[in-house]
């Protein structure tokens, strides 16, 4: 049996008296790339933000590691914020805030900078770049902290398609180098390309988790399977 990265159990997420995630237990394996699929509203961006640590469960645990601590982990949104500050500032303010030594950070932020193809723009003001120059930025920031896991929530959303293929090219440059993968993505077809896994999540309920194969040649629930029919709402 794969490594465990993340084990919800039970998990339970309430705002005043609606209940938004609903008694999700979940095993995420290391060394792969999970997406997670579902209509608006579903919850998913709740349930990969209580496991990432931004919200505390109502009720239930997360257990990391086997139930150690929490793998090292950073997240990317769908519109990163960029400080007003050039593109080499921006990566190495993330690693002093992470308490990476002084002398380190300017080596590591230009080496993931070279990795991911913006060392050209290091200098430039990061708030004057496109919006897909922008994320490759929020995803060499993340890259740079070392993550066992990295959360992406939509982070292609609002790019071209030029621009998201090379998002969707990083991503699996990411994994390669040893990066769990946790995406939340409304385009099927990204997580046709993306996914070794898929979580698929309705009304706040996790209704499968399966190998992305199996998910798109015969879904299990039936929630899963009018949402690629076209059904359920995207998100």
């Amino acid at each position: 049996m794969a490594e465990p990265l993340i084990t919800l159990e039970s998990l339970r997420y309430a705002a005043g008296e609606r209940t938004l995630i609903h008694d999700v237990s979940l095993r995420l394996e290391a060394g792969r790339r999970t997406v997670v699929l579902g209509p608006n509203g579903a919850g998913k961006s709740v349930l990969m933000r209580l496991m990432h640590g931004l919200i505390e469960p109502t009720a239930g645990r997360i257990v990391s590691n086997g139930g150690g601590v929490r793998p090292p982990q950073a997240m990317v949104f769908q519109r990163p914020v960029m400080l007003r500050r050039s593109v080499l500032d921006n990566v190495t303010y993330a690693l002093y805030l992470a308490g990476v030594p002084a002398a380190e950070r300017r080596a590591r932020a230009e080496a993931v900078l070279e990795r991911v193809g913006l060392s050209p723009l290091a200098h430039r003001p990061a708030r004057v770049l496109s919006g897909g120059e922008q994320q490759r930025v929020a995803l060499a920031r993340a890259w740079a902290l070392r993550p066992r896991v990295l959360f992406l929530d939509e982070p292609t959303a609002s790019l071209d398609p030029g621009a998201s293929a090379e998002v969707e090219r990083l991503i699996r440059v990411i994994a390669d180098d040893g990066c769990s993968i946790v995406m939340i993505t409304h385009h099927l077809g990204q997580a046709r390309r993306l996914a070794d896994d898929i979580v698929f999540v309705d009304a706040g309920r996790v209704t499968e988790h399966t190998p992305v194969t199996d998910f798109f040649a015969a879904p299990r629930s039936e929630q899963a399977g009018h949402y690629l029919r076209g059904e359920l709402s995207w998100t």
